[in-house]
């Protein structure tokens, strides 16, 4: 066996201090894993909060999509491609960069333990990550739950939708995508027989944060 075989064969003991919550865009993700970790007095890891550093740190070769994606200007990203294309091309769903959160994780003390999370946490590449399926959470929101979160944060004039051509437009061929996304998730967590949480607009954020309690086995 060669170093490389036997180091992703080592993975998992080396990240049994980490507890993954991954899931659709507006889903909940940071604010219960914030919660988790302040009241377990555990660390986090937020995989938006790193996306820029990562983009750095690849190449054309090793993120073609992303780099493909860094090329376009706002209404070829956001508004001239069909929902269907933005999520067969867009990077991160296509899982480029992910293993620069696993460097990233690996350089972190083992305690106290760690809290990542983010929708770039795909269920097919955790899995392998994973000493007990009690490790990893997918938060899978209703498009109502969705909608409902995204117009809590929006405000008129700001953010990325109102530097294209068409921000109505845009914000539909998004939510079709985050939509197909969760989707993918759902069905994907479930092929893998890995944990999931649904999200809908009557559960509140102490609900939400019982059932992940619940589902990691704390």
């Amino acid at each position: 066996m060669d170093a490389e075989a036997a180091d992703t064969r080592e993975l998992p003991a080396r990240l049994r201090h980490v507890l993954w919550v991954g899931g659709g865009s507006g889903a909940g993700k940071s604010t219960i894993a914030r919660r988790l970790a302040d009241r377990l007095g555990w660390h986090l890891y937020a995989t938006d909060d790193v996306m820029r550093d990562h983009a750095a740190r690849t190449s054309p070769e090793e993120a073609p999509f992303l780099h493909a994606f860094m090329a376009m200007d706002m209404d070829e990203r956001w508004v001239n491609r069909s929902p269907e294309i933005m999520l067969e091309t867009f990077h991160w769903f296509r899982g480029e960069g992910f293993q620069l959160i696993v460097e990233d994780l690996l350089r972190l003390p083992r305690e106290p333990c760690v809290v990542v999370e983010g929708f770039r946490l795909l269920p097919h590449l955790v899995k392998p990550l994973l000493t007990v399926p009690e490790q990893a959470v997918w938060l899978l929101p209703t498009p109502e739950f969705r909608q409902a979160a995204f117009r809590s944060r929006s405000v008129p004039g700001e953010g990325f939708l109102w530097r294209t051509g068409d921000p109505a437009k845009a914000g539909r061929n998004i939510a079709a995508r985050d939509h197909m996304f969760t989707r993918r998730l759902q069905e994907e967590t479930e092929r893998l027989r890995l944990r999931a949480v649904h999200v809908d607009a009557a559960m509140t954020e102490d609900d939400l944060e019982e059932r992940v309690t619940i589902a990691f086995r704390l």
